[in-house]
């Protein structure tokens, strides 16, 4: 069964033209003059919080470049009735706010491993491996104890705080793999996936690194995708061949623990007696927001879970909720999928946001990357994000048309699966603003690349003031330090 979400629900407002320019109101002078005023006087009454943090969440949104941040802050204005350019995302009405420069050590476009990696350590590093030094090779297991990087979580541990990891993505897939795994290769998921030189060195896969102590007692809760590369071959999706069942190894490794494949049960376990939480809801990557299975929870039930789950722990926690699949749509050209999930994305933030209390929770909310997705073609206000370009003073069904006497979309890329060979169709509006359309693209890549850009950071709670100006991506995990006074924090506690 299929769960219809808001935006399904709302496509059929959206096609109406319900939010089309004429029915915006455009304000006046001084309407504009006054609500400029105010955002200043908010803005001075923002006192910066210096107390040290007790817990922080870091939300990922991978692949959220800034276009995508527009474009679905316009969606999910849309999908609530409005015109939507004036709407704003949960976490973009945070005080402090940056840009991120994602380059990795070798790579002036980077990939969600080292900059995953990058985030979480304080260390910038290569392209395609897992929290492993900027000297280590990609692909290469020897000599990887010599070059290894110290997560975020694993200083949380040694201190005495809880960590989780939640994600949409496999929990061995780059981004939350960074949270508490060590490898040189991200692909290297499951035993099956690792080389004759790694086995021969001694590398672990990233699935079986799940259940590491990591100088305390482990990851208290990790929710997410991926259950193929922790279950044996012949359970019907397992994909290990070393006969290892990861989810039995989780169950035995820990006291008050417990495991669980889908949305009931995750409903029904009892978090007041539950120390260590696991959760695989896929085979492999959870369903897209806009279309998932009512077996799955959504990303902001799982944060939910996490958060009143590590909040038993009095000295704190440190969480990490990835938003993995708004970089899976745009990979596949497709902004519908990938603007649906940055809209998830907001909600999650908005659910931490009513369950925390932020005078002692510092929730940072940034991206691993950009993509090459494009916003532009002069469409007037109002109108569909996802829709054909009818500009200022056309009427509903005229749009503006290309060199070719074709209508275009206001959203595209600069490559991926929905380049073009030789004529292009005459598009409809329909057609445009279905689930499954790919987005028209100027050269063809089986896959839509990364973009180069820089991404944004927002923040809220305890010392979030340092938020400001263009940081290396490094600087992330050096904010989240601070903010914990955290590495002192684990040196002292292993006296």
């Amino acid at each position: 069964m299929k769960l219809k979400s808001l935006a399904s629900l709302s496509l059929a407002a959206v096609l109406s033209g319900t939010c089309l320019a004429g029915d915006v109101d455009f304000g006046t002078e001084q309407s504009w003059l006054d609500a400029g005023a105010k955002a200043v006087q908010d803005r001075l009454q923002v006192k910066p919080n210096t107390k040290r943090a007790k817990n922080v969440i870091l939300f990922i949104g991978d692949g959220m470049s800034i276009t995508t941040l527009t474009a679905s802050r316009i969606l999910e204005g849309q999908m609530e009735g409005r015109s939507g350019e004036e709407n704003y995302l949960s976490f973009e009405e945070f005080p402090y706010t940056a840009l991120v420069k994602t380059y990795n050590v070798d790579a002036q476009v980077p990939d969600s491993a080292g900059t995953a990696s990058s985030i979480n350590t304080g260390s910038k590093t290569r392209m395609g491996v897992i929290n492993t030094g900027p000297a280590q090779p990609q692909g290469v297991c020897k000599g990887i104890a010599d070059n290894l990087l110290t997560p975020l979580a694993y200083y949380a541990e040694q201190a005495g705080l809880s960590t989780g990891v939640v994600s949409t993505a496999r929990l061995t897939h780059a981004t939350p793999a960074a949270v508490y795994a060590h490898s040189p290769d991200r692909d290297w998921e499951a035993d099956i996936d690792l080389p004759d030189e790694a086995k021969e060195n001694g590398c672990a896969d990233i699935a079986q690194q799940i259940t590491a102590d990591m100088g305390g007692n482990g990851l208290e809760i990790a929710l997410g995708g991926g259950r193929q590369n922790f279950l044996p071959k012949g359970t019907g999706v397992g994909k290990r061949a070393d006969g290892r069942n990861i989810t039995d190894e989780w169950l035995k490794a820990h006291d008050g623990a417990a495991y669980v494949e889908n949305l009931a049960d995750l409903q029904a376990v009892d978090l007041s007696k539950t120390k260590h939480l696991l959760g695989l809801f896929s085979k492999s990557h959870m369903d897209y927001d806009a279309d998932h299975s009512a077996e799955q929870p959504d990303l902001a039930t799982m944060t939910e879970t996490a958060i009143k789950m590590l909040s038993q722990n009095k000295k704190g926690y440190y969480l990490m909720v990835e938003a993995g699949r708004i970089d899976h749509g745009h990979h596949d050209g497709n902004a519908y999928n990938a603007l649906h999930d940055a809209v998830a994305l907001s909600k999650a933030v908005a659910r931490a946001r009513e369950l925390v209390n932020l005078d002692d929770t510092l929730i940072l909310v940034t991206a691993d990357h950009a993509h090459t997705f494009t916003m532009a073609g002069y469409p007037k206000r109002g109108n569909p994000i996802l829709g054909l370009v009818s500009a200022v003073g056309q009427k509903d069904g005229e749009y503006l048309m290309a060199k070719d006497g074709k209508p275009y979309t206001t959203v595209g890329y600069q490559n991926g699966p929905g380049a073009i060979k030789g004529e292009r169709e005459t598009l409809t509006e329909e057609q445009v603003m279905a689930p499954d359309f790919h987005q028209q693209a100027a050269y063809p890549t089986s896959s839509e690349t990364h973009g180069g850009e820089d991404v944004g950071l927002f923040a809220i709670g305890p010392r979030s003031y340092v938020v400001h100006g263009t940081m290396e991506q490094n600087v992330v995990f050096h904010l989240m330090d601070h903010a914990l006074d955290l590495r002192e924090r684990a040196a002292k506690a292993k006296k």
